[in-house]
């Protein structure tokens, strides 16, 4: 079952943060991670985040792309997985993650992607530590309503939504009139189990930096609303 009850924008005042932690941030590197659902505003929230407080985003997905594209050692080996369908091990994501982050050197960084199992947040921790978790908590029902209306044109990629960007003409795409699908992972069914997969497997990740007091959580419902709290609470620690 889904335990996303949540229905209107609230700012979540009861912190599990040790006092302090703001104190113990301010004036050092800011090494910050993003969690958020698919279909969260995870994307829109970063993107604000790096425009307003000058951190480098950090995908794990693009990197790992880009690693491969190029043919990196860690790449080749992240691909020699992929091309059999397994899974990219534990050790070599970290391995990626950390090497990207280390390059950095005293530039502070948002990390977007990874980590997704509790294994990889211990792993990260103690490679490349993180100090700041920006978790988005927007009840699944927002996100299955927001996810479902979404139509593409193939042949373009062009986006479309039903209630915030509909089509000039219904099932139609704008430029050049060609009929608009609805790819099978955005129908309610498919979105709705990513989702109870996400929860499941994230858990013991939220719980983990909680433990360590750096995370807080932001609930609500549309990025526009939740993006005042995330900017105030990383004013006052950074």
């Amino acid at each position: 079952m889904l335990s996303k009850p949540l229905t209107t924008f609230l700012f979540c005042g009861g912190s599990t943060l040790s006092r302090g932690f703001g104190a113990a941030v301010r004036g050092k590197k800011t090494c910050a991670l993003i969690i958020g659902a698919p279909g969260s505003g995870k994307g829109t929230i970063s993107n604000w985040i790096v425009r307003d407080f000058g951190l480098t985003h950090v995908s794990s997905g693009d990197l790992l792309r880009a690693h491969m594209r190029d043919g990196t050692p860690l790449g080749k080996e992240a691909k020699a997985f992929i091309d059999i369908g397994d899974l990219v091990p534990d050790s070599v994501m970290v391995g990626l993650i950390a090497s990207e982050l280390k390059k950095l050197g005293d530039q502070p960084w948002l990390l977007d992607g990874f980590p997704r199992t509790q294994p990889q947040a211990e792993a990260l921790q103690a490679e490349t530590p993180v100090n700041v978790v920006v978790n988005l908590d927007v009840p699944f029902d927002t996100i299955i309503d927001r996810i479902k209306d979404r139509w593409i044109h193939p042949g373009s990629g062009r986006v479309y939504n039903l209630v915030f960007n509909p089509p000039k003409v219904a099932g139609k795409d704008d430029e050049t009139g060609e009929d608009l699908i609805q790819r099978d992972d955005d129908k309610p069914e498919s979105v709705r189990n990513r989702l109870e997969v996400f929860q499941a497997s994230t858990a013991p990740v939220l719980d983990f930096y909680r433990e360590k007091g750096i995370l807080k959580d932001f609930h609500g419902t549309e990025s526009k609303k939740i993006w005042p709290h995330v900017e105030a609470y990383l004013k006052s620690i950074m």
